[in-house]
């Protein structure tokens, strides 16, 4: 009773794992496999095993040995299914990973469920079943090799597993002749059995067919059967032994080209191979691996292997083979989509040099394809080393120069190639062929004009290419690239926008020379009506190159609106930070910094109108600090003036309601409209605040900013601002931490609040030790400062020639 319903249970385990396994069929059959030949086969395999399990498990009364059998065929095929889905990403692997465990749990619940069956019953229960099975063992004993040949023939009984050990045992004793064999059909019969037997029997089955095989050649010509074959395909997914003698039979029978061809076509075989050439077991792998490479002889299994990331037969055909499989390798390599571990390997192997000697000596289908196949190739960077070292980069340039009919096809993959070999920075070396890509620009096709930009954007952008940003202006890069700006091509105008914003920031002399005003114009456009944030963060990079003191760019900017836009443009940002918007906000803050410009009042007052102070601080809690540092240099632009406009506003002492107070800092009825006060404005908090964290790169346009609170004119009411609101420590503590401009202006901040005496008391011990590591430790050229500060604090004598 006990057995019966561990069996139920274990059939209700089944029935349940059966039914996940199924919506796992269910998902894969809408994936588009036709890129991913191996996980097809591998897929047509598990489907195969899955509708024999289901099978099985509608007859009730299968044994606990068989489920323990369908177990091991779904995990195995599962596991095969896993593998092959490496590169596509559709598959739910995390869901197959879960079923291999519970097939693993659920076989080994099997083994015990049966295992207690046998441990509860008594010892007389069990004493009584061991006389009942010695009596049938009795019966069913096969007393001649006639007996085991005549049943092994009929393919069935319950003594079946005895007569094939029999079998096996004589043959392998050479008890049994090659015309019984013949005369017997021994063969075909083993073969017959291999494609119906259990498990149990498969493995004897595969040994004494290889046996066979290896005595006589006449022996294989009966093991030819495609039905056969796939069944002993279906053996190398299987375990370790039965996969061991299925790939040395299957070697064994690798002499017969026809043969092979047959066995490479069966579906999963070229896959199992590869994962069994890749394994621990030497024997087998080497198996396997002869087996592949018997089967190399045919370029599509070549490119089947490749698809599995088994490359060996595909460089031999790169290296040695005939000039048309060169061109037939090169081609698939080209349309392969590999994984960078794949590109290293087949540049680690030679594959690059082999390409070149392709692309050199070979006809225009071979350069072509070459060419193509090392597109794909240098995505990873150690590959586009290996290329440069090869010296080939300037014959590569030169067909970009081809006019001939015949070399024109080869212009297009030569410019993409030009592009990936410009992430290297050893192409500085040669700043002609920067030249030469300039002038080809206006000179190519659309496609090839692409790939020239690219290029010339990663070549400016590396970190030592100044002197090759400076050398491309001086021969009128920019001129050249300023018709793509207008031009309707959205790609390439991306690329131009860019690659101007970069060379722009290296232009000597007025940017104005170089692009006339009629432009402003036409960037004021991109920002306002483009779709793509990186044309705006480049337009809005180039307008703010111009120089700040050109009144005329001002009004341009001023009639077209752009301050609006740019205000509506960080009020309709949310606070999510990415890399696109973190560049956006960084181009509008130094965009800004032009309409806060201290030269000119009016523009201030009219930014201040159309509220520029909300954005600034807005700016102030953006996550880049860049965005921060140019937020805070437009305050203290803007509080720089303070202390002149609220002069004035005094005297209008009674236009203001009583119950607006004054200004601490500024003695006045200050507002962010009327006197640009950026106490009013709520910022100083704010800026402390940053001060206040781990990030230092906006601390000498804070400092500045603060510094703007103690100018002569309001030194001690800005002194006592700071003291007042705790701002004193976050300034001191830029002394042990900050950059040694932010060190300067905090210096010099601290001398005006240390020359009142109450101050000095306060804040003494705790700048001391800071001041004094700052003498022993740090730039000479705080030394002045340093003592200057110490003298206040009266730890060093004015007539002290220390310093």
């Amino acid at each position: 009773m006990e057995k019966s319903t561990a069996t139920e249970l274990d059939s209700s385990s089944l029935s349940i794992l059966m039914g996940k396994l199924g919506q796992v069929l269910i998902q894969m059959e809408s994936i588009e496999m036709g890129s991913f030949p191996a996980l097809k086969q591998a897929f047509s395999l598990l489907e195969t095993e899955y509708n024999d399990a289901k099978h099985l498990i509608e007859n009730h009364s299968s044994p606990v040995k068989q489920k323990e059998d369908l177990l091991q065929k779904l995990g195995r095929s599962l596991e095969l299914v896993l593998l092959s889905s490496r590169e596509a990403t559709t598959v739910n692997k995390e869901m197959m990973e879960v079923l291999c465990k519970e097939i693993m749990a659920m076989k080994l619940d099997l083994s015990s469920s049966s295992s207690d069956w046998y441990e509860n019953g008594t010892m007389d229960e069990i004493e009584e079943e061991e006389e009942e099975e010695e009596i049938e063992v009795e019966e069913v004993r096969i007393a001649t090799i006639d007996d085991a040949i005549l049943q092994i023939k009929s393919g069935n009984g319950e003594n079946l597993k005895d007569a094939l050990a029999l079998l096996n045992e004589m043959m392998m004793d050479g008890m049994i002749s090659d015309e019984t064999i013949d005369e017997e059909g021994i063969i075909s019969a083993l073969c017959r059995l291999l494609i119906a037997c259990k498990r149990g029997d498969r493995l004897v089955i595969i040994q004494m067919l290889r046996h066979l095989a290896q005595k006589k050649d006449e022996h294989k010509e009966k093991m030819k059967q495609l039905e056969f074959l796939s069944a002993l395909v279906k053996s190398l997914a299987r375990d370790v032994h039965e996969q061991g003698e299925a790939v040395g039979l299957l070697r064994t029978l690798s002499n017969d080209a026809g043969l092979i061809r047959t066995i490479a076509r069966i579906r999963g075989c070229i896959l199992l191979l590869i994962y069994i050439a890749n394994s621990d077991k030497k024997e087998a792998s080497h198996d396997a691996e002869m087996l592949l490479n018997s089967m190399s002889s045919n370029p599509q299994h070549v490119f089947h292997m490749a698809e599995a990331g088994y490359f060996k037969p595909m460089l031999r055909f790169l290296k040695e083979g005939s000039d048309m499989n060169k061109i037939l390798m090169t081609t698939a390599l080209s349309k392969l989509k590999l994984l960078d571990q794949h590109k290293a390997f087949l540049g680690e192997n030679g594959v690059i040099e082999s390409l070149i000697r392709i692309f050199r000596k070979g006809n225009l289908e071979a350069k072509v394809s070459s060419l193509k196949a090392l597109q794909m190739l240098l995505d990873l960077n150690e590959n586009t080393t290996r290329l440069i070292n090869t010296g080939i980069v300037s014959s590569i340039v030169n067909l970009l120069f081809s006019v001939t009919s015949v070399m024109m096809t080869l212009r297009e993959p030569a410019a993409a190639i030009l592009a990936k070999v410009a992430k290297s920075e050893s192409i500085l070396v040669n700043q002609d062929m920067v030249h030469q890509m300039l002038s080809l620009l206006s000179l190519s096709s659309p496609v090839i004009q692409c790939y020239l930009m690219e290029a010339l954007n990663i070549v400016a952008s590396h970190k030592n290419a100044t002197e090759i940003r400076i050398r491309m202006n001086d021969n009128g890069a920019i001129h050249l690239l300023l018709p793509f700006v207008n031009g309707g091509d959205l790609q390439l105008r991306t690329g131009a926008l860019q690659l101007i914003h970069m060379l722009a920031k290296d232009v000597k002399g007025d940017l104005s020379k170089v692009i006339d005003y009629s432009h402003v114009h036409v960037l004021v456009k991109i920002v306002s009506s483009s779709n793509s944030e990186f044309d705006k963060v480049a337009a809005l990079g180039i307008l703010s190159t111009f120089p700040g003191n050109d009144k005329k760019i001002s009004d341009i900017l001023k009639k077209a609106n752009l301050l609006p836009l740019l205000v509506s443009m960080i009020n309709a940002s949310h606070n999510s930070s990415t890399e696109t918007m973190d560049q956006l906000t960084e181009s509008i803050g130094s965009m800004l910094i032009r309409f806060t410009n201290p030269a000119d009042r009016k523009l201030q007052q009219y930014s201040s109108e159309n509220g520029i102070f909300p954005v600034l601080l807005k700016l102030l809690s953006s996550n880049s600090e860049v965005t921060k540092s140019h937020a805070a240099l437009c305050l203290a632009q803007l509080s720089q003036n303070t202390p002149k406009l609220s002069q004035s506003r005094k005297m209008q002492w009674f236009c203001i309601p009583t119950a607006h107070s004054r200004c601490q800092v500024h003695n006045a009825y200050c507002s962010t409209r009327s006197t640009l006060c950026i106490v009013k404005a709520g910022a100083t908090q704010r800026l402390i605040q940053i001060l206040d964290g781990n990030q230092r790169g906006a601390d000498e346009s804070i400092l500045s900013c603060i510094s703007t609170l103690v100018q002569d004119e309001i030194w001690e009411s800005g002194c006592k601002y700071l003291v007042d609101n705790s701002i004193v420590p976050q300034i001191v503590k830029i002394l042990s931490c900050g950059s040694l401009k932010a060190k300067e202006k905090a210096l010099w901040i601290l001398e005006r609040i240390f020359r009142v005496r109450a101050h000095r008391e306060a804040y003494a011990d705790t700048a001391q030790t800071l001041l004094i590591d700052l003498v022993q430790n740090d730039s000479p050229l705080l030394a002045p400062m340093v003592a200057k500060l110490l003298e206040e604090l009266e730890i060093l004598l004015s007539q002290s020639s220390y310093f």
